[in-house]
């Protein structure tokens, strides 16, 4: 008997709205601070005109290269048994664990895995403590009142944001995925409005722009070429969360509506570069009309808050896989779904982890001072 299609529909509609609110929410977040760091960071470059057209030029070219044919055209190709991550890409090089290490390689290969997925739980404790601290220190835009509050209300959204990982990455990609559906529309509609004010920009499309940036600048681009690499941030997630929501929820996700919304949210803030230099200090929030700023500083906060959910989906299949692979010992694991078996949630990790981003929070907040 075949399943309601409408049923079908719904499921998979919940499917790509979770895929927004933890796959998505980091690498949403990037039109923050990508360009800005460009211009204004301490290894930016200046605002003319041919180097807003290189720098948007090679954002561009940096979401397709990298997230839409590497990771979504190929990478993903590349699962085990409907599971992402480099330890689900190791096992499938060695699917024998027990002999790998006897093969050509093997043992240094094992290595870079073992190795990559510690730097992937290094991101898991790092990224929360500095996503959740930016957003709430968004507040001091409003007033100075909570400057002394900046600390302990980071931690209270920390241990918020852990408490509630039991009930399963999809519900909480659902709770989390209208938000960052409406961040999307938003910052789509703001990058519309920088667009309208100098419609020339849409020709950063063009690769011929970003080979002109590296001829002109030299050294100096590739310098910038990592504040570029901030608009792809949270990339690996698209892998490492595969086995929460499936591939083509994934890509569905990103083609339908993330790529477009950071496309023209980008696109708008190099059109209002054009316009006004002096928007290099913050361009993202001098596309918002003056009335706008307010509501747009608290949809930002949250959404940066949103942004720490893809590190701790991705830190309990890594554990899973460690686990499945032998390279962890065994942990009690709660699988929350009846039909997506990548969706888990793990104790051990999850609570070790929040441990881990407040006391990132206390060295983040000492090296600063």
């Amino acid at each position: 008997m075949n399943p309601n299609p409408k049923q079908s529909n719904h499921y998979f509609f919940g499917l790509i709205l979770g895929a927004l609110g933890v796959v998505y929410g980091d690498i949403g977040t990037s039109p923050l601070y990508a360009l800005r760091e460009c211009f204004h960071g301490a290894h930016s470059i200046g605002p003319n005109r041919d180097n807003i057209f290189g720098v948007l030029s090679l954002i561009v070219w940096s979401l397709i290269a990298i997230v839409s044919i590497k990771y979504l055209a190929f990478v993903m190709r590349a699962d085990n048994r409907g599971e992402g991550g480099i330890l689900a890409l190791m096992a499938l090089a060695f699917p024998d664990r027990r002999t790998s290490g006897g093969k050509p390689g093997g043992t240094f290969l094992i290595s870079l895995g073992v190795f990559g997925a510690a730097l992937l739980y290094g991101d898991g404790m790092i990224t929360p403590a500095m996503t959740v601290l930016s957003a709430v220190e968004g507040l001091k835009v409003a007033t100075p009142v909570f400057d002394p509050y900046i600390i302990p209300l980071s931690v209270c959204v920390l241990i918020g944001l852990f408490s509630f990982q039991h009930i399963g990455t999809g519900k909480v990609g659902i709770m989390f995925g209208p938000i960052t559906l409406i961040w999307f529309l938003v910052i789509a509609v703001l990058g519309i409005r920088g667009i309208m004010q100098a419609p020339e920009i849409c020709r950063a499309v063009l690769p011929t722009y970003a080979i002109r940036f590296f001829v002109q600048n030299g050294w100096s681009g590739f310098v910038v070429l990592g504040a570029v690499f901030l608009a792809v941030t949270g990339a690996e997630a698209l892998y490492g969360d595969m086995g929460h929501f499936g591939k083509r929820s994934i890509r569905w996700a990103w083609f339908s509506l993330v790529l477009p919304s950071l496309l023209l949210n980008y696109l708008g803030q190099g059109a209002l570069l054009l316009h006004s230099a002096g928007a290099a200090e913050n361009p993202f929030y001098r596309l918002a009309p003056g009335w706008a700023l307010y509501p747009l500083v608290i949809l930002a906060t949250a959404q940066a808050v949103i942004a720490s959910q893809a590190l701790i989906s991705g830190a309990f299949s890594l554990t899973m896989q460690a686990i499945q692979l032998g390279y962890a010992p065994r942990i009690p694991i709660d699988h929350t779904s009846s039909s997506e078996k990548g969706q888990i949630y793990i104790p051990h990790v999850n609570w070790a982890l929040m441990l881990a981003c407040i006391a990132g929070i206390s060295l983040i907040v000492g090296g600063v001072g």
